[in-house]
Parts: structure tokens; C-alpha cells; sequence
């Protein structure tokens, strides 16, 4: 059932369309994930759904009710930020109890949600950190006392601004997991907004890429992994190896000589994407050399110069990497070779 639906949803700054005719389905107990580049427009639609932009056209619906005239405080939806935005002369407690008395109204005394603060803090993995002064947390526990700020009310939709964008990777990597395994246990629903492919394809049930205020492309973690709608998508993804091709039934003609293309391939001039796994290391192939190797913990990232084309992103197994300088010869695999949809 969907819980959030932006029907047409625009928002103009005088001629420029920072969102442009964006429709987009949440369900209920659905995390989505916006991707996108800087100015693509994917924190603005964020502020749309929770009230803080007006937008120039199209309707934001919540539970199938059009929230245009509907404050931020009474839309019943949960906002968390990267900066966490605490409240640094209280302490833990009393920020997230402030979630609460949001929700109830100022009448009440902070004893009275004792309870609920206690029980917050452990789901965050903060048990009895009441009495701890904000100054006195790390960034990861801040993230978590502005996360459970963030619940207290029990918002009908979570959203989320880049919200691990201040902590280190590893540290990124963990709570990404921990906020996965959260969300599926309350069945809460999710909106995200990240610039981060792998902090997005970790939590999302959903991915959606934005570029210049459009939606680019929407579908699972794998589906736009293995399939990009496009060589913008392919390369906001990472991947570098896309070249013009020709292709004729299961082979196409490329700067870097014939590539086997995957069958049912559209024929004619298209742009052709190769994903470094399938760029292969063999005996007789395309010659390289070996510009740069990367260890990358459970395989070596190489960069390659071939005798013809552009450069070749490729990886290898740990064990026979070729060294800087090395010369090679490749062969492509085309189950990880994708024809681009045209732009």
C-alpha cells in the first residue's frame, strides 16, 4: 500500500527547475534511497515531502491526502539531518524526549516519558546514556541520539538527509547495517536522501537516481546496478569503461575490437558499458599495459592502457596480480557487458 505519493511535483528558483516533474510511489514500510550528484535536486524533494519548500507545481500526498496546506508539525513525518542539529545545552535525554513532547504538547513533564526515552536509546544502541552531555559523544553516538529523536514521535514515514555523511567509512559501514536491520524491525518507512552508491544500495529496498531535477532511473539496488537506463546512471555508478559501439548480434565493434554483447542486445550504433569484473585476464586478447594497480581488500583494481581505445578498468584476484608496467592481454565476459539505453 503507498504511503507517499509526489504526483508532477516541480519547484522553480525564477527560470531554473531545481525539481522537475518528479512522480515518485513510497509504500508503506519501504526504505528509498535518492541518489544523485550535488544540485541534482534530491535534498529540495526531501523538503517537499516534509514542508519545507513549496513547490511551484504537482501535489505531495500522504496516505492519499494532499499535504499542501498541512504544516511540518502536523504532516506526522520524522526528520533526521547530517549535521544531527542537537540541542547542545541538554543532554541525551532531553533531546530525545523533545521528540516526544513535539508529538504531545508542552503540558506534560519529561518524567512522563522516562520510559519511552529509556527504550529509544536501547534500539540505538545507547543504553542509559540519559544523563550524557552532548559534547561529550562521539559522532556515531550523536547520529544515534538524533536518530532516536528522530522516532520518538513514531513518524508514519523516516526521512533521512545525509545521514551518515559526516562519519568516517567504517564507521558508516557498521550503523548502515544497524539503521537496515532497525527499520525492518519497526517496519518503519524510509525516504533518504545520500550521495553515497554504496551507503544507498546497503539500505535501500529501493534506489532512485536523480539528475538536473529528473529521475534517471528507479528500481532495486541490483536492478540498476547490473541494468543503468543510462551512461549518466553508469557513471555516477562508478563505472568508467563506456565506449560507442556497433553491435551486430551477439558481438560489438569497439575501440578496444570485438566485445560479446549479451543475447537480445538492440543492434545498430549504441553506447557500451564494461563492468571491470568482466574484464578478464587471459593468454590471447587485447594488449595492455598495466598502468595502476589498487588493492582493494578482496581483489586488485587495475588500470589498463590498450594499444587501442581508452583506458580499461579491470580487477583481479589476489593471488598472480600483474605489477605497474606489466603487459597483459584481456578478453571481455558479456555477462557483465551492458548496452546502454540511448540518452
Amino acid at each position: 500500500m503507498t504511503l507517499l505519493q509526489l504526483e508532477g511535483v516541480s519547484v522553480r528558483f525564477g527560470e531554473r527547475a531545481v525539481v522537475d516533474s518528479v512522480d515518485l510511489a513510497v509504500a508503506e514500510h519501504e526504505t528509498v534511497c535518492v541518489l544523485g550528484p550535488s544540485g541534482s535536486g534530491k535534498s529540495t524533494l526531501l523538503r517537499v515531502v516534509a514542508g519545507l519548500q513549496h513547490v511551484s507545481a504537482g501535489r505531495v500526498l500522504l496516505d492519499g491526502a494532499d499535504q499542501c496546506a498541512v504544516p511540518v508539525h502536523r504532516r506526522g513525518v520524522g526528520l533526521m539531518f547530517q549535521d544531527h542539529q542537537l540541542f547542545p545545552h541538554r543532554d541525551v535525554g532531553a533531546n530525545v524526549s523533545f521528540g516526544l513532547r513535539m508529538r504531545g504538547g508542552r503540558g506534560r513533564g519529561s518524567r512522563s516519558y522516562a520510559g519511552r526515552v529509556a527504550e529509544l536509546l536501547e534500539l540505538v544502541g545507547l543504553p542509559g546514556a540519559q544523563g550524557r552531555a552532548v559534547a561529550s559523544l562521539s559522532g556515531g553516538e550523536q547520529q544515534r541520539v538524533a536518530l532516536a529523536r528522530a522516532l520518538a514521535p513514531s513518524p508514519r514515514l523516516l526521512m533521512l538527509d545525509e545521514p551518515l555523511g559526516q562519519l568516517d567509512r567504517g564507521l558508516r559501514e557498521r550503523l548502515v547495517v544497524e539503521l537496515r536491520g532497525l527499520f525492518s524491525r519497526l517496519g518503519t518507512t524510509v525516504l533518504a536522501v545520500t550521495h553515497d552508491q554504496g551507503e544507498a544500495f546497503a539500505l535501500a529496498d529501493r534506489v532512485v537516481v536523480m539528475r538536473d531535477g529528473r529521475i534517471a532511473q528507479a528500481g532495486t539496488p541490483l536492478e540498476v546496478w547490473q541494468r543503468p537506463a543510462s551512461e549518466f546512471v553508469a557513471r555516477f555508478l562508478g563505472f568508467e569503461n563506456v565506449v560507442p559501439a556497433t553491435v551486430t548480434g551477439a558481438v560489438a565493434a569497439t575501440a578496444w575490437g570485438k566485445v560479446p554483447v549479451p543475447a537480445g542486445s538492440p543492434g545498430g550504433q549504441q553506447r557500451l558499458l564494461i563492468r571491470p569484473a568482466g574484464v578478464v585476464l587471459c593468454e590471447a586478447g587485447l594488449r595492455c599495459e598495466v598502468v595502476s594497480r589498487t588493492f582493494r581488500g578482496n581483489h586488485v583494481a587495475l588500470l589498463l592502457r590498450p594499444e587501442g581505445g581508452p583506458v580499461l578498468e579491470a580487477e583481479c584476484g589476489l593471488a598472480g596480480a600483474p605489477a605497474v608496467g606489466d603487459r597483459v592481454a584481456v578478453a571481455f565476459t558479456p555477462a557483465e557487458v551492458v548496452v546502454l539505453p540511448p540518452a
